[in-house]
């Protein structure tokens, strides 16, 4: 990395060097740069750390350079250590997958019996702005929830709705407006 800003929080053009360094397709860059317009405009209503959501956004895929399972959270926290990235990033990055994850569900899935919950602000505004996004577009929550609720992932879907109506809550308007 050149040069990052005062706080330790890498430029969206560092962060998007990163990506490509290590690998991130450009399917994989569209779509982290589209959860990041989502996100900063959901965080542009909050008193969010905007850097840290636009690092954040731009970053939580960085796994998917190794793994497009479930397990590209994992995977990316494990790198964005190596590469020296603050704590507050390698939360976003871990606590992204789904609307967040219960020890529980993680376990069932395969991942370390921990918590993937998000818990700051800018964790659940990312991890609600990538659920947001199919691919490189734009969707509304109920197209992921009745996707989730088609593949029988019920746990997931009323995961889905909470983590919306709380962010909707928060903004003060439907998220799926942003």
């Amino acid at each position: 990395m050149k040069k990052q800003s005062n706080d330790g929080i890498p430029s969206a053009e560092e962060c998007i060097n990163l990506m490509r360094n290590v690998g991130c397709s450009e399917d994989v860059i569209c779509h982290c740069e589209a959860v990041r317009d989502v996100a900063l405009k959901i965080a542009e209503r909050t008193d969010a750390n905007m850097q840290l959501v636009e690092a954040g956004s731009l970053l939580h895929d960085i796994g998917r350079s190794q793994t497009h399972g479930i397990n590209h959270a994992v995977v990316g926290s494990r790198i964005a250590k190596k590469l020296g990235l603050s704590e507050e990033i390698i939360g976003i990055i871990e606590h992204h997958i789904g609307a967040g994850l219960t020890a529980k569900v993680a376990k069932s899935l395969g991942l370390p019996h921990k918590d993937f919950m998000p818990k700051t602000l800018e964790e659940k505004i990312v991890c609600h702005a990538d659920n947001l996004i199919d691919d490189c577009s734009r969707q509304d929550i109920e197209v992921e929830v009745e996707r989730a609720l088609r593949e029988n992932h019920k746990e997931y879907a009323m995961q889905l709705v909470k983590l919306h109506k709380e962010i909707s809550d928060l903004i003060g308007i439907d998220a799926n407006l942003v």
